[in-house]
């Protein structure tokens, strides 16, 4: 008789290999992992904001029903800002500016050597950005009208559709009115001096500033051979057209109250409220989120501000010994290089010429050796 065939004990499947950690010892973290937490940052966010409705506007006794829309998308806003902030600092790059960042930020030393440099930074980065300035004055200009119109809208708009601001007139229709805080009286003001005008026209002010600098950036869109080459539709155009809509609607509701005695009003409010309550839930997921990174880039700027300011000497190019920048910003680089496992992090210790012509040299090298 024949032994009947053996056959081999199954074995347990090999434990896979753990993530390498990243460069700032940091473990790697799965897509799902990250976005659960960026669910529960947003969902903490929107609870948050909700409830800062709830008793900033006295338990909604102040809260305008007719603004309720609007309440709903900033609330859908919140959510949307903080699930993608919490994705991309996330990202090794990211995260690494993040915390350098707030590390300079919250450093006494730094304040100590430099207490005006944050201020400064804040105002010329964030304010004026005059890096723009260095690549055309009248971009720069547009930007200017663009952001401190989406500015001084967002300042009137928001806290009146959260029911914050009140105004309220003994009479019923003026023209003394009364501006109140959570409920607190802040000013009194006539309604037909300048004031008045400007408190009761801040919207149509705002609009005037956003229609000419989205103007301006939607015909150089339309112009500019390099803008158009790399632009996308929904992602380019959009906001532009967008926030046009937004203010030339807001206008025609002023237009309509004044001088057509209401005839429209209700079209125009409800097209008015589409497009605002499209480009809030738009905002975190366009080019407008661009708005929320930007002042983690002046955490940055500090850090680079604060490390040059120190008494070591600035790194020099392995290649041509021109200084660099400091250890600590080009140590940083290479951290952020190995995170994204780049496997070139010794090219941060090379000035932007001398990476030009070392890559020019590998190009030719190859191409002397021939194609296969």
């Amino acid at each position: 008789m024949t032994e009947p065939p053996q056959t081999a004990e199954p074995t347990a499947p090999e434990p896979e290999a753990a993530p390498a950690p990243a460069a700032d010892g940091r473990a790697y973290q799965t897509p799902a992992a990250v976005r659960r937490r960026a669910v529960l940052a947003g969902a903490a966010v929107s609870v948050l904001l909700i409830l800062a409705i709830v008793l900033g506007s006295r338990l909604l006794r102040d809260f305008d029903s007719a603004l309720l829309p609007y309440a709903v998308a900033t609330v859908f806003l919140a959510f949307g800002v903080a699930y993608r902030y919490t994705v991309w600092i996330s990202a090794p790059g990211a995260r690494r500016l993040f915390r350098q960042g707030w590390r300079s930020f919250f450093s006494a030393d730094n304040f100590r050597k430099a207490p005006t440099a944050l201020p400064k930074m804040i105002a010329t980065y964030l304010g004026f950005q005059k890096f723009l300035g260095a690549r055309s004055h009248a971009r720069w200009a547009a930007h200017q009208l663009l952001f401190w119109g989406c500015i001084l809208a967002a300042l009137i708009t928001f806290p009146l559709t959260w029911g914050w601001f009140t105004f309220t007139s003994g009479t019923g229709d003026g023209p003394g009115y009364e501006m109140r805080i959570w409920g607190f009286k802040v000013l009194g003001f006539d309604s037909l001096n300048i004031l008045g005008w400007l408190m009761f026209h801040g919207l149509d002010i705002a609009a005037v500033l956003v229609i000419a600098g989205a103007s301006y950036f939607l015909w150089r869109r339309m112009k500019d051979r390099a803008a158009i080459t790399g632009q996308r539709f929904a992602y380019d155009l959009i906001p532009l057209i967008a926030l046009i809509v937004i203010s030339v609607t807001g206008l025609l509701l002023t237009f309509s109250s004044i001088f057509l005695h209401g005839g429209g009003y209700e079209f125009l409010a409800i097209l008015h409220m589409v497009s605002v309550v499209f480009t809030l839930i738009y905002i975190p997921f366009g080019k407008f989120f661009h708005i929320v990174q930007r002042p983690a880039a002046v955490g940055m700027q500090l850090f680079k501000y604060t490390s040059r300011r120190k008494d070591e000497e600035l790194q020099t190019c392995r290649r041509c010994h021109e200084p660099i920048d400091t250890p600590d910003y080009v140590e940083n680089l290479r951290g952020t290089m190995k995170d994204l496992k780049l496997d070139f992090d010794e090219w941060a210790e090379y000035c932007p010429r001398c990476k030009r012509v070392l890559r020019g040299n590998a190009y030719l090298t190859h191409v002397k050796k021939g194609f296969k």
